[in-house]
């Protein structure tokens, strides 16, 4: 399966640049891959270019012209929760629920305790694609997955359940995900993870109205063609999920963190030092990875 989920035998027809919203993983592994290639890499990902494979190089050759310089978002989103994730990991987190995992290597790659529990939620073609590349790999802390359709309410209801009982400060991870669902969608899904009690903190990434609006006119159509348009990008940030029973414990800003971080072209710098934006952000470009509490 070294073509990536879903791979098969050629038609004869040239592939588009999206096939599903599989791709998209298999795409920010490329990043992973590629930042871990540095000679001054912020993060080391030794399973990345594995487990993007030969499509993971089609998917970014593809869209090259449409992306341009799409790198750094991807890998400050990465460092970011790293940070987030040691950090809650220094303060009692006991079990880490990372809902539409795709091909994170975080159990492998990163120095997590032995005790921690670490479950990880995606489709099933996803999960046994992954299983099969890294089979062989030890995970540094306790590693379950499990193949469930995030958009099956009364699975995932049941899994919460499940995981809230089993843990005392657990820690949510939606990476890359929210913003491929409705609003109504990210309600239900932070209502529900409110209600099952055990998770104490959510770490989710989030795009301003204005930035969703410029991403889809660098890859807006390829994205419908894999049938994953942009959806949720709340004009009042964070506090969209105040409703739902999560508070915004720390947010911050993916261009200053890049900033910080040094993967900034010249223009980016310039435009980074502007001052943040407190309110609504509206039609401004704005994203960032915001860590939650349960009110």
């Amino acid at each position: 399966m070294t073509g990536g989920p879903g791979a098969g035998l050629s038609s004869g027809v040239p592939e588009p640049a999206l096939r599903n919203i599989s791709d998209t993983a298999l795409w920010v592994a490329m990043y992973r891959a590629q930042e871990t290639e540095r000679p001054d890499p912020l993060f080391r990902d030794p399973f990345a270019r594995r487990l993007a494979g030969e499509r993971g190089e089609q998917v970014l050759h593809l869209l090259s012209s449409a992306a341009e310089g799409r790198s750094w978002p991807f890998v400050t989103r990465t460092v970011v929760i790293d940070r987030f994730i040691e950090e809650r990991v220094r303060h009692g987190t006991d079990l880490v629920l990372n809902l539409a995992a795709g091909l994170d290597t975080r159990p492998y790659r990163m120095a997590l305790p032995a005790s921690l529990r670490w479950v990880e939620v995606d489709l099933p073609p996803l999960l046994a694609y992954k299983e099969e590349i890294l089979r062989g790999e030890t995970p540094s802390c306790a590693l379950e997955r499990v193949a469930l359709d995030a958009a099956d309410v009364e699975a995932r209801r049941q899994l919460f359940t499940r995981l809230g009982r089993e843990c005392k400060s657990g820690l949510v991870i939606t990476e890359g995900l929210v913003i491929y669902l409705t609003r109504e969608q990210v309600g239900a899904l932070a209502a529900d993870l409110a209600a099952a009690g055990g998770f104490r903190h959510w770490i989710v990434d989030i795009s301003s109205p204005g930035l969703k609006r410029m991403i889809e006119k660098q890859i807006g159509a390829q994205l419908s063609q894999a049938r994953a348009p942009l959806q949720f990008a709340p004009e009042e940030g964070s506090a969209f999920f105040e409703p739902y029973g999560w508070e915004a414990e720390e947010v911050r800003s993916t261009i200053k963190e890049a900033r910080r971080l040094g993967r900034l072209s010249f223009f980016l710098r310039l435009i980074s030092l502007l001052p943040e934006s407190k309110g609504r952000q509206g039609s401004r470009p704005w994203s960032g990875l915001c860590l939650l509490r349960r009110r």
